[in-house]
């Protein structure tokens, strides 16, 4: 499984927006596409709203493919 760190700058980052700064989707119909599928899970659980918002420290598993750790970016 691949892990990556994704840093934000906001307190909360919506998951179809966050599918697109990691550059696990390429556009925001495609990030819409994998939350419809049923593929995206947030903290264990998965996702049917497209626009879920995500928060530091918060784990995004995609396909059980890619998982993404939220953090917050230092200031």
């Amino acid at each position: 499984m691949q892990k990556e760190t994704i840093e934000i700058t906001t307190a909360t980052i919506a998951m179809d927006k966050l599918l697109k700064f990691s550059g696990v989707a390429d556009t925001g119909g495609q990030a819409f596409m994998m939350v419809e599928d049923g593929v995206v899970k947030l903290n264990g659980v998965t996702v049917t709203e497209k626009r879920k918002q995500v928060r530091p420290g918060d784990v995004v598993n995609i396909d059980d493919q890619i998982e993404l750790t939220i953090i917050a970016a230092q200031k």
